[in-house]
């Protein structure tokens, strides 16, 4: 059985321009590697509406439990103005000890530190399962990916015990945090209605602008709450401000407004709901406008307790790092959020500094540790 170095092959997943949904072979050339430690793969293609075909594999090796699951994304953002990196985003070089190029550390190289820890690995014998998870949309709409891999498992009826997500949790230096829960996600995208007409005749038309005014004033004031226990405060953040208006001297007929909000478990996607609908009826009632309102819902706040294999993860990821991580729910949402729904889950990979940013960069060095880390992982949780 082959044992794969994390470096090569990390810069041989980098290579690929799989910008989100584009594949690009990513896929098919991971499930090739993973075959050759005796994985059995399932590449799995779902699209929608409207959308490009999404692909996604599962790769399973053994076929008992417990089955410990890790979970990644193969696509990347847009690598932006070429002429800015120092190397081509798709041709990763190593330069003053750092991997640079895309998906550095979001999340290629991770995915590669896990597979080489499996590869070196897989000489213990061990009763249960190591499976992966990994998905080619989690940059983008995030509908045809892991969601999609979820309902396929649950129609399998195919059991994940534990699951480690994979993303960089850490914001300086490997082993500062773990993620064991994200707050949830919601946009809110409002239209206003008034009058339109000219603006020296304001009498003859009912301006929305005020309205929407008020209206983002008082939502943006809110006091959510204080945060919780194991989450910090939700806050709501105001991103568009659009009436398509392309004349000076007209009061537009309507105006458009998306606001964000990242809550914890205090709330719901539909208690929010609840209240923001009777905010904005109070206020176009008052003003005689109308208002339309639709809801996009990315993810649920939740939280993996902790527990035994928690812990587990924990102390081994502060024995090689020497650094305990913190136990947090801080930062975006990610494909955790899908997967909680079949298995407890927790989030530790690498370094994110410079995710999304130009010459993306990840250190040879922890390559290495997360690597001994994975392997460490996978020791600990089948003995």
């Amino acid at each position: 059985m082959p044992i794969f170095n994390e470096l090569k092959l990390a810069k041989e997943l980098m290579k690929f321009p799989s910008v989100t949904p584009v594949d690009a072979g990513t896929i098919n050339f991971l499930a090739r590697k993973l075959r050759s430690l005796g994985f059995k793969c399932k590449i799995l293609e779902f699209k929608s509406k409207n959308s490009k075909p999404v692909k996604n594999l599962y790769a399973r090796l053994g076929s008992s439990r417990p089955n410990f699951c890790y979970a990644g994304h193969t696509d990347v953002v847009p690598p932006g103005k070429l002429s800015d990196w120092t190397v081509n985003p798709f041709k990763p070089a190593v330069k003053k000890k750092h991997l640079i190029g895309r998906g550095a550390n979001d999340m290629k190289a991770s995915i590669a530190c896990f597979v080489a820890a499996v590869s070196k690995f897989k000489s213990k014998k061990f009763k249960g399962s190591i499976s992966l998870l990994i998905t080619g949309d989690e940059e983008g709409i995030a509908i045809n990916g892991t969601k999609r891999v979820v309902e396929y498992l649950k129609r399998k009826k195919e059991k994940i015990d534990f699951c480690l997500v994979g993303e960089p949790t850490n914001q300086n230096k490997l082993g500062e945090m773990m993620k064991i829960g994200r707050r949830g996600s919601i946009t809110g995208y409002l239209t206003v209605c008034g009058t339109q007409g000219h603006a020296a005749y304001p009498h003859d038309a009912n301006n929305p602008v005020p309205v929407v005014t008020k209206i983002l004033n008082q939502i943006e004031n809110i006091k959510l709450d204080k945060g919780t226990k194991n989450f910090q405060p939700s806050n709501l953040e105001i991103v568009k401000i659009n009436t398509d208006n392309t004349a000076d001297n007209v009061i537009p007929g309507e105006v458009t407004a998306t606001f964000n909000i990242r809550f914890n478990d205090k709330h719901s996607s539909n208690s929010l709901k609840k209240k923001l609908n009777n905010i904005f009826r109070k206020a176009c009632r008052k003003s005689k406008c109308s208002f339309k309102i639709s809801y996009m819902v990315s993810g649920e706040s939740f939280i993996t307790v902790p527990n035994k294999i928690t812990i587990m993860i924990q102390n081994t990821i502060k024995k090689i790092t020497k650094i305990k991580p913190e136990l947090s729910t801080s930062g975006g949402t990610s494909d955790a959020r899908f997967i909680r729904k079949i298995s407890p889950c927790v989030e530790f990979g690498l370094v994110g500094k410079t995710m999304h940013k130009i010459d993306e960069a990840v250190s040879i060095s922890d390559l290495k540790k997360l690597t001994h880390i994975y392997r460490n992982i996978l020791i600990n949780y089948f003995k």
